[in-house]
C-alpha cells in the first residue's frame, strides 16, 4: 500500500552502529490534543482539498520533504488518510485528535526497534482504544462508541497491521548476526602472515621444493623460545588423557577377545577328540581281526 513504492529503493548505508532497542512493552494513557491541537483540526478542516491537508501536516510534524522523502512520504500517506478515516466517519474534533493520535503512537512503537515486536505493538494499540472507550478517569475516558472502536480496530487491523512488516523494512535498519565461535583448550587461529611473506603452499613447484637456506645468525640475532603456551600445555593433557584410557580399552578388548578364542579352540579340540575317539574303535577291531587271519 503506502511502503511498496518504498520497497524498490535501496536502503541508506551508514557507518556508524544505530543502537538497538529491544522490544517492549508501553503503558497506554489518554492522549485527546496531543499531537493535533483544536487550531490544527480547524486548519485541517477548513477545506476539501488534499494538498492543502497535507501541507498543513507537513507544517505541523515537519514532513517539508514529503515529496522527495520516501520515509516522509510513507509518513504522510499515513497521517493522511488516518484523518480521511476520521472525516469519513463524521468524527468530532475530539476523536479526530485522539484517533490521529492513536495511530501516530503505535506506528512510533512499531519502528522503535528492528526486531519482531508485532504483539507488544497490538496490545499497546488495544490498551489506547480502551483508554478512550471506558469510562473510568483519570484513566480512561469514554470517547469513542463500541461501533466507532469496531471500525477503528477493523481500518487500523486492515492498513496498518497488515502492512507491518513493510514499514518495519522501511523506517527499522537490517541486523546481521556475526557469529564467532571459541572453543576451551583449543589455541587461537595464528595471525596471517605479514606482506611479503608467501607461504611454501602459493610457491611455484621448484621453489616449494627446495628449502630455503637459513640465514647467518649474524644477521638475524637469535631470540629467546618463548614459553609455551597454556592452551598447548592443555592440549596436551588432553591428548594424553584420551591416549591413556584408549590404551586401557584396547587391553580389555584383547583380553576379551583371547579369551574367546581360548574358549574356541578348546571347544573344537574336544569335538576333535570326541570324533577321533569314536573312528579309533572300529580300527582296533580291524587291526585285530587281520592279525587273527595271519595266524
Amino acid at each position: 500500500m503506502f511502503v511498496k513504492m518504498f520497497l524498490n529503493e535501496q536502503m541508506e548505508i551508514t557507518n556508524e552502529v544505530p543502537k538497538l532497542t529491544q522490544p517492549r512493552s508501553h503503558k497506554a494513557k489518554v492522549c485527546v490534543w496531543s499531537d493535533l491541537t483544536v487550531n490544527d483540526v480547524d486548519r485541517i478542516s477548513e477545506s476539501l482539498n488534499a494538498d492543502h491537508i497535507k501541507q498543513v501536516l507537513a507544517d505541523v510534524f515537519n514532513l517539508d520533504d514529503h515529496k522527495d522523502n520516501l520515509k516522509t512520504g510513507i509518513v504522510m500517506d499515513l497521517y493522511f488518510y488516518t484523518l480521511q478515516f476520521a472525516r469519513d466517519n463524521n468524527f468530532t474534533k475530539e476523536k479526530t485528535s485522539a484517533f490521529f493520535s492513536i495511530v501516530k503512537k503505535t506506528h512510533e512503537v512499531c519502528i522503535e526497534t528492528p526486531f519482531g515486536n508485532l504483539d507488544q505493538t497490538f496490545n499497546y494499540f488495544k490498551d489506547l482504544l480502551l483508554c478512550h472507550a471506558v469510562n473510568r478517569p483519570p484513566h480512561s475516558i469514554e470517547l469513542f462508541t463500541p461501533d466507532e472502536i469496531r471500525k477503528i480496530t477493523e481500518y487500523t487491523v486492515n492498513t496498518y497491521f497488515r502492512h507491518f512488516k513493510m514499514y518495519k523494512y522501511a523506517f527499522t535498519p537490517l541486523v546481521r548476526l556475526d557469529l564467532s565461535l571459541s572453543y576451551t583448550g583449543m589455541p587461537e587461529t595464528p595471525p596471517p602472515s605479514e606482506v611479503g611473506e608467501t607461504p611454501a603452499e602459493d610457491l611455484p613447484t621448484e621453489e616449494a621444493a627446495v628449502p630455503l637456506e637459513p640465514e647467518p645468525a649474524e644477521a638475524v640475532p637469535a631470540e629467546p623460545k618463548s614459553p609455551e603456551p597454556e592452551e598447548s600445555k592443555a592440549r596436551k593433557d588432553l591428548r594424553a588423557m584420551v591416549q591413556s584410557y584408549l590404551t586401557e580399552e584396547i587391553k580389555k578388548m584383547k583380553s576379551s577377545v583371547e579369551e574367546q578364542l581360548k574358549a574356541t579352540e578348546e571347544s573344537l579340540n574336544k569335538k576333535i577328540d570326541t570324533a577321533e575317539g569314536g573312528g579309533n574303535k572300529p580300527g582296533k577291531g580291524g587291526r585285530g581281526s587281520a592279525k587273527g587271519k595271519k595266524k
